[in-house]
């Protein structure tokens, strides 16, 4: 099933940069592993914004979760899931 998932970046404004760099180097990497087992589909960066749009591919709900929860920034998103479906049109 397919999910696209809406997520912005909470991170405190007074957390240190080095913690910052951190955790988002971290957040790559995750990402990287995401994508290679075919969960994380595609990802953009949304101008202006800290946030970001991915689309992301799990069996259900609760393995969605399970992957977007191992993103180390994840204490820090806010995020938003919106189940797909296939189009009558697409078939």
């Amino acid at each position: 099933m397919e999910f696209l998932v809406r997520a912005d970046n909470n991170l405190p404004p007074d957390m240190p940069e080095q913690r910052r760099n951190e955790l988002r180097a971290a957040e790559r990497e995750r990402a990287v592993r995401l994508r290679e087992d075919g969960t994380l589909k595609r990802l953009w960066r949304v101008p202006g914004r800290t946030g970001w749009i991915g689309l992301f591919e799990a069996p259900d709900a609760t393995v969605l979760h399970d992957a977007l929860a191992s993103l180390p920034l994840w204490p820090w998103l806010d995020v938003t899931v919106e189940p797909l479906a296939t189009h009558p049109q697409e078939r």
